[in-house]
């Protein structure tokens, strides 16, 4: 079974998302909570593979609560404002459901779930396999509007001062992070960082050559040079096995 918990402040929130949860028999509520602080304690207790997580609740909303755990879940946010949304996913949210859903929607998010680990379920669900892991998307913000990147879509990342370029598809979108914080928050054996300016996606290098005697330049596929330090150079080898 799927152990779930239900965080909401409003209980007729609450028992709606129960009855919504009847159409998918896997999924088992093992508590439902009126706090964040109920909430952290249902979490240690019961290790619920997936939580449906209000914002605006009593004591600590859901981000200060999620703040306050080890190791969080997968979580899906229930709110009714729309504000919320870039940080939700910032913070590696599956999705983000605004109030009032239609069951539909609701359907659609607790798929999503399902679709991220039909790899891995084979009767004995373990979310850690999927959600203890690495980011698997980036969100920015540009003129205003909410952009969710797909992280195996990026090429590679860039320092920029206080920001980080992405480039993906062919653009370029700035993120207000360090890029120390994309070494730790990306697949190390899908991304390298091979300089201390850029962190790379070993896909996209079409090759490796070298110049000014020991110097050596990645090639990407999109004709991009990106340069590669001795120690950026060892690790790239670890990854690919050469």
């Amino acid at each position: 079974m799927i152990k779930t918990i239900i965080i909401d402040d409003e209980p007729l929130a609450a028992q709606l998302l129960e009855e919504y949860l009847e159409d998918f028999t896997d999924f088992q509520v093992v508590e439902v909570c009126s706090d964040g602080f109920r909430g952290i304690k249902a979490i240690q207790a019961h290790e619920p593979d997936i939580v449906f997580l209000d914002v605006q609740m009593p004591r600590i909303n859901g981000f200060e609560m999620l703040e306050l755990l080890d190791h969080a879940p997968a979580v899906i946010f229930t709110t009714a404002y729309d504000e919320f949304a870039m940080r939700a996913f910032d913070a590696q949210a599956l999705d983000y459901l605004l109030k009032p859903f239609s069951k539909e929607r609701f359907a659609q998010a607790v798929n999503k779930f399902l679709v991220m680990g039909k790899q891995r379920y084979s009767g004995n669900w373990n979310a850690n396999d999927i959600w203890q892991g690495y980011a698997h998307r980036i969100v920015v913000k540009e003129r205003g509007e909410i952009r969710i990147i797909p992280v195996d879509k990026v090429a590679y990342l860039e320092a920029n001062d206080d920001y980080v370029n992405i480039f993906f598809d062919g653009k370029r979108y700035m993120k207000n992070k360090p890029l120390k914080y994309f070494e730790e928050a990306l697949d190390p054996k899908v991304f390298v960082r091979v300089h201390r300016s850029y962190i790379v996606r070993v896909a996209e290098i079409a090759k490796i050559e070298t110049y000014e005697k020991d110097g050596q330049v990645l090639r990407l596929r999109d004709d991009d040079s990106i340069p590669v330090s001795k120690n950026g150079m060892v690790k790239l080898k670890k990854v690919l096995g050469i």
